[in-house]
Parts: structure tokens; sequence; C-alpha cells
């Protein structure tokens, strides 16, 4: 290793390094703070006509089924179908929102696969 040289990088590289580390703990930490806000939200997702509702937490934890007097009287069948639908509505409307709040938050960081 030639004198003055360090480990092979120059003040830059540990200027970069430090700042990587600074936003490295800013995404964890926003990251535990999105955590606890995903837990909170109620998010809602609905059959096709409205008659059964599914809530869902931003983590996908259900929470609640809401099911109109209305959809009893069609059968069990088409019962199972909205509940399905809603159930799909909310999931996918909860991981939607959650892409977008970690897009959010790693805005800007160039990580790969992000």
């Amino acid at each position: 290793m030639a004198k003055g040289q360090g480990f092979g990088f120059g003040l830059g590289k540990m200027k970069e390094l430090t700042e990587a580390f600074k936003k490295a703990q800013q995404v964890q930490q926003g990251a535990k703070e999105l955590q606890e806000q995903l837990e909170q939200m109620e998010i809602e997702g609905t059959s096709d006509d409205g008659l059964v509702k599914v809530v869902m937490s931003g983590n996908q934890e259900p929470l609640r089924v809401e099911i109109s007097p209305d959809a009893l009287g069609q059968g069990a069948e088409a019962l199972a179908a909205s509940v399905t639908t809603a159930m799909k509505s909310a999931y996918d409307t909860s991981t939607a929102t959650m892409r977008e709040r970690m897009e959010e938050l790693t805005s800007g960081l160039n990580l790969p696969g992000m």
C-alpha cells in the first residue's frame, strides 16, 4: 500500500459512505414509523354490488367484515363470491398503499430493486 492512501479510498469516498449510513438510519426510522402508521390504518374493500365490505389494516391484517342483510338473500355461493371480491379489493388497496409509502420513504436513495 502506498503511503498516504489509507484503505484505498479518499475523503470523498468516506463522505459518501457517511452519507449512506445517515440515509440508512433515516430509512430505518422512517420504516419503523411507517409500520406503526400502517398498523393504525383501516383500508376498505367492497364487493362489486357494495353489499359486503372488508376492512384490513395497512399491514393486511383483517379487522372486520360487514355484510348487508340484502346480501344474505343471495345464497351462500353468491355471498362467498362477494366476500372474496371484497377481500381482494381490500388487499390490493392495502398493498398498493404500502408500496407507495415505501417508495416515498426510499425515494432518492437509488437502492437496487426498489
